[in-house]
This record gives structure tokens, C-alpha cells and sequence, in this order.
């Protein structure tokens, strides 16, 4: 079995945004949700190696939750095995449960998501993690700014880190990475990844959702036009002139 070890880009990267945020602390023990996709098997490798080269100790575990659509993730299983990775296949019936909730045009993949985090959630628990940590990305914090900005009415995006509800401190490793990053590591290491056919959406009869993918295009589109694009959007995010905006408590008297 060939050793796999992410690029230095990439954990450079990974140091960078750990020491900005605090992400991973002595002592914690994280559930790193791995759906077998590019973003988490990437995770999963740059944490693994993590481990060994920080001065500090840290704890985590994969889990992978399936839908009840008869997934295979023996594969998956495999190959976090061959690496010494702890892993966890947790089954569900959310699949099932979704052709009774989700009516047609309706967001099916809001529902999924979000079941599927509840599940990342009460496993967490279950473990004793005090962390989750997901595999978002550079890409998909500024397709979700635009997404907020212009159907929401909202400048909102993704945070590095933040705590639920429950308690658990949710963390987002890659989030200053381009997604490209992620692609060329699994490619280059010829990982296996699970791509979109494992979607839940693909066996439904309703509208595949076109914001994110609109957004998609148009800021490949920007990025042509302007290459500097997601590094200003970066720093951008780490800038905000919160005073610069109309917030009328601000103006109140």
C-alpha cells in the first residue's frame, strides 16, 4: 500500500487556517463526517498526517452516514483500514423517510443535509467527540456568499468555526482550500472517490437545484475575468467594515 501524503500546499494550508481559527486543540477528539467524496477523503489523509507532525494530541474518527439507498461502502471501508483510519458506516432510513417529507420542487437536498448532520451530531455524542469537523471548502464559501447575497438578501457565508446548539464545536478544516486542490489530491494519489452519482437527488423526479451551480458559473466566469478573485474574497472574509453597512440600530438615537 502506497503511502499517501498530502502536498505541502495543502497542509501548509491546513497549519495556516488551524493557527488563525483554533480549529484543533490537545485533547480534542473530532468525528470528521466522510462521505466518500474529493473534500472528506482529503480531510481524512490531511488530518492523518496532522497528527503525526503536531505538537499537540488529537483524536478522530470518520463516520459516514448512509441513506438507506443500498450504498456499498465496502470500498470505502477499505481503504480507511489500509491507512489506519478509525471508521464508522452509520445506516439510516432517511431515504425512505424523504418520499414521504419532501413534496415535488421542494428543497431535497436542504433535508438531506440537514438529516444527515443531525445523524453526524447525535453519533458525535455517542463517541464522546467534542468536535465535528466537514469538508467545505474555499469554492463553497464563496458560492454560498453569493447564493445568500442574491436570492437572501443576506452577506452571509460559511464559518470556519462556530458551536450548535448542542454544544458541539463545528470546525471546517479546508475552508480556505480551492476545490481544484482536492481534486488534483485524489487524482494524484488515484483515490477512489465517490462522486455524484451517489446523490440522492439522481433518484428523484424533481428539478436538480440550480443555484449552486449557477453560482458555480459565474464565478468561473468572474475568476477568468479577474484571477485574484477568491484570494480578495479571502481576505475579504477575515475584513468586513461592519460600519460601512445600513444597519439602522447603528443610526438610532
Amino acid at each position: 500500500m502506497n503511502k499517501i501524503i498530502p502536498s505541502k500546499k495543502i497542509m501548509s494550508k491546513l497549519g495556516k487556517t488551524n493557527a488563525d481559527f483554533g480549529l484543533i486543540e490537545e485533547g480534542d477528539k473530532i468525528l470528521v463526517g466522510l462521505s466518500g467524496g474529493k473534500d472528506s477523503l482529503t480531510m481524512i489523509h490531511a488530518m492523518k498526517e496532522q497528527q503525526r507532525r503536531a505538537p499537540f494530541d488529537f483524536e478522530f474518527v470518520a463516520v459516514t452516514v448512509g441513506y438507506g439507498m443500498g450504498e456499498n461502502f465496502d470500498a470505502l471501508s477499505k481503504h480507511c483500514k489500509s491507512y489506519d483510519i478509525p471508521h464508522i458506516i452509520h445506516d439510516t432510513k432517511v431515504y425512505e423517510l424523504s418520499k414521504e417529507k419532501i413534496r415535488k420542487n421542494s428543497s431535497f437536498c436542504s433535508f438531506f443535509s440537514r438529516m444527515r448532520r443531525g445523524y453526524l451530531y447525535s453519533i458525535a455524542k455517542e463517541q464522546g467527540c467534542n468536535k465535528v469537523a466537514l469538508g467545505h471548502h474555499m469554492d463553497d464559501a464563496a458560492e454560498s456568499f453569493f447564493m445568500n447575497f442574491i436570492y437572501n438578501g443576506q452577506m452571509r457565508s460559511l464559518a470556519p468555526i462556530y458551536t450548535a446548539q448542542n454544544g458541539l464545536v463545528v470546525i471546517r478544516p479546508l475552508i480556505q482550500m480551492r476545490e481544484r486542490q482536492l481534486l488534483a489530491f485524489v487524482e494524484e494519489n488515484k483515490i477512489q472517490a465517490i462522486g455524484d452519482e451517489a446523490c440522492p437527488a439522481m433518484r428523484f423526479d424533481v428539478k436538480m437545484p440550480h443555484a449552486r451551480a449557477t453560482m458555480k458559473v459565474m464565478l468561473a466566469k468572474m475568476e477568468k475575468d479577474f484571477p485574484q478573485l477568491f484570494v480578495s474574497l479571502n481576505a475579504a472574509f477575515k475584513n468586513i467594515s461592519v460600519e460601512s453597512f445600513f444597519d439602522k440600530e447603528k443610526f438610532s438615537i
